[in-house]
């Protein structure tokens, strides 16, 4: 049955492919925006009005929940590479048992997250060496915030179905709506109440409910082939395997950069110093601005390449990468070099404290300037990813990222033991690792075109 596009949905196979990438790009990097600058609210309330101790606490957080949330995201990845093969395809049926699947791996996966985290949010705390003036702070604000996992993933999964046929504007909307409600909750909590880290947290689940919500009510009343009914919530064993199939290696990536990123969190918190951990936070979620673009250009990257290996253009391919790989490398670099050079007073909006700001302008320099290299690297992995080659694009990040940070950290750090020599990992890794995915997605593009008969 031929997939029937609505009003909503962008022909990613069809027309001018650079007004298409922007249309579709734009709104999510709005999305993007807006998230990083929900989240940067968050942190400056609770730096500015709950002090500098309740700041490290939920910065020191960060790595902890990026790795147990890796798979999930890794698997939101997976649902829409599949579903935009299957519009792309114009297979209506599979777009249904697709959607549905998606659905259902979100509510189970968010059901174990929330066992996960709950109760080994202080073990892993613990694991990383956290400060002891911040580890019971850190650990309540984690056990709330995975209370409420739940609805992350429902979200992430409903955006991707959305976003799997070009509707980037509606997630927008739902981001909007969400995030003005969690800046009034930390203002009201955290101000007023003075419930600091407990009253982020809260402020963020009932955000979070509010977002997963509205996009699960948006794809009830869709009337295409993406409508979500909740009768036929099943896993389709078939679908399931093929979202697990490239979402799992992607997922593992996340944890193993987790896994290296979780070290070197350990590694700063080897100064146990309170200001280098505040200082390395706010420079941390500073840095997410840059991924505003990035992010944008690698989504459409994965989403226009699924969709035209679906409906077999596969001679397009070359030109989707060259096009957002052009768009990410420019985009990181203004945005990197811009919070360098405005560190000092972006950072001033987290702390007064001069102490952290001088750390997290540490951060800024070695890493923030370079995240154009990490843009570089994504696109490559993401166009490999839309072709359906998961697993070894995987494999060389674990081994070039994770592995040579880790190497690094283990040899060269004991020795130098400065913030600049932790951070230098970053540029040194992404050059490395960049070099080799380019090859690899030559080798893999010769025989995609081979496979199906195409010529360059």
């Amino acid at each position: 049955m031929n997939y029937k596009k609505t009003q909503r949905s962008m022909d990613m196979v069809n027309g001018p492919l650079l007004k298409n990438i922007f249309i579709f790009s734009i709104p999510l990097m709005i999305t993007n925006f807006l998230q990083m600058l929900f989240n940067t609210a968050d942190t400056i309330v609770v730096g500015k009005f709950a002090g500098q101790e309740a700041l490290a606490a939920v910065g020191a957080t960060a790595s902890i929940v990026f790795l147990l949330t890796s798979l999930f995201n890794g698997l939101s990845i997976g649902s829409n590479v599949v579903i935009a093969k299957l519009i792309g395809s114009q297979d209506e049926e599979g777009v249904s048992k697709a959607v549905h699947t998606s659905m259902c791996i979100a509510i189970i996966g968010g059901l174990l997250l929330i066992v996960i985290g709950f109760f080994c949010s202080k073990y892993f705390l613990s694991w990383m060496s956290t400060p002891s003036d911040i580890i019971d702070l850190s650990s309540l604000y984690m056990n709330m915030y995975f209370e409420g996992v739940l609805f992350v993933g429902v979200y992430k999964f409903g955006a991707s179905v959305l976003r799997s046929k070009g509707d980037t504007q509606r997630p927008l909307y739902f981001l909007m709506i969400s995030g003005v409600l969690n800046v009034a909750l930390n203002l009201l909590f955290v101000i007023v109440f003075k419930w600091s880290v407990a009253g982020v947290a809260l402020a963020t689940v009932i955000s979070e409910a509010v977002s997963a919500i509205l996009v699960w009510m948006a794809l009830v009343k869709e009337s295409d082939a993406t409508h979500l009914d909740a009768k036929k919530l099943k896993l389709d064993v078939a679908y399931a395997w093929d979202i697990m199939r490239v979402g799992i290696p992607a997922g593992i990536q996340g944890m193993v950069f987790s896994l290296s990123n979780v070290v070197i969190q350990s590694s700063i918190n080897s100064f146990d110093s309170s200001v280098i951990v505040a200082g390395n936070s706010a420079a941390m979620n500073i840095e997410e601005f840059v991924y505003i673009g990035m992010m944008a250009f690698t989504q459409a990257t994965i989403t226009f390449t699924s969709q035209n290996i679906g409906a077999k253009r596969y001679d397009v391919i070359k030109k989707i990468l060259w096009v957002t790989l052009i768009l990410t490398v420019i985009s990181s670099f203004l945005l990197g070099f811009l919070v360098w050079f405005f560190g000092v007073p972006f950072l001033s909006l987290y702390t007064n404290d001069a102490a952290v700001i001088e750390a997290g302008m540490v951060r800024l320099t070695y890493v923030a300037l370079f995240l154009s290299l990490n843009g570089l690297l994504d696109a490559f992995v993401c166009s490999m990813r839309g072709m359906g080659y998961s697993s070894l694009p995987t494999v060389v990040m674990i081994i070039g990222i994770c592995g040579v940070r880790l190497i690094w950290l283990w040899t060269v750090f004991p020795v130098v033991r400065t913030l600049k020599v932790i951070y230098l990992c970053f540029p040194i890794s992404w050059t490395i690792t960049s070099i080799i995915q380019a090859g690899l997605w030559y080798v893999l593009h010769q025989k995609l075109l081979k496979q199906n008969q195409f010529q360059q």
